[in-house]
């Protein structure tokens, strides 16, 4: 949602906040600068997604689903895909997602494309096409990408809107 900034013609925006769980209701947790999945207890305290829409449409494709940055809420992390010793990882950095937002061009490796699939999301890296963010059924797993979707692991999660 974007909000006119009192006395400035430029414009405001700010992420919207989802807990996550996958289709196993595991959660996200951050375990030092790690997200791993965990199943969802009362003792556990789940991390809360920041999502925002990216400004520059280079990247877009309509088929593939909505540009957007991923971040953590409160904790100045945000998602990104590397390669690491020649394969595709997700990774945390230390950089907020407004800062990414605000950038005039599109900050590729922070990028994904967020689909609908029915109930559930699914979170494509835009650098790495066809690998999708995903959890292990095993629990107290790093969250990572993946190719294969519908095996073993997880590639579609719940989103709950946080107020």
């Amino acid at each position: 949602m974007l909000l006119p900034q009192e006395g400035n013609q430029e414009l405001q925006a700010t992420p919207n906040h989802y807990d996550i769980r996958d289709t196993q209701q595991m959660v996200w947790i951050l375990n030092g600068n790690v997200l791993v999945a965990v199943p969802s207890r009362n003792n556990v305290d789940p991390v809360t997604l920041s999502i925002i829409a990216c400004r520059d449409t280079q990247y877009c494709d309509k088929e593939k689903g909505n540009l957007i940055y991923l971040g953590i809420k409160d904790k100045n992390l945000s998602l990104y895909c590397t390669e690491i010793e020649g394969k595709p990882t997700l990774q945390l950095k230390e950089i907020n997602i407004m800062n990414l937002y605000w950038e005039k061009t599109a900050q590729k490796p922070f990028l994904f494309f967020h689909s609908r699939e029915g109930s559930t999301s699914a979170f494509q890296s835009v650098t790495y096409p066809g690998w999708f963010i995903a959890t292990s059924s095993v629990p107290n797993q790093p969250v990572f990408i993946i190719q294969e979707r519908g095996l073993t692991n997880n590639t579609n999660f719940y989103l709950d809107p946080k107020n």
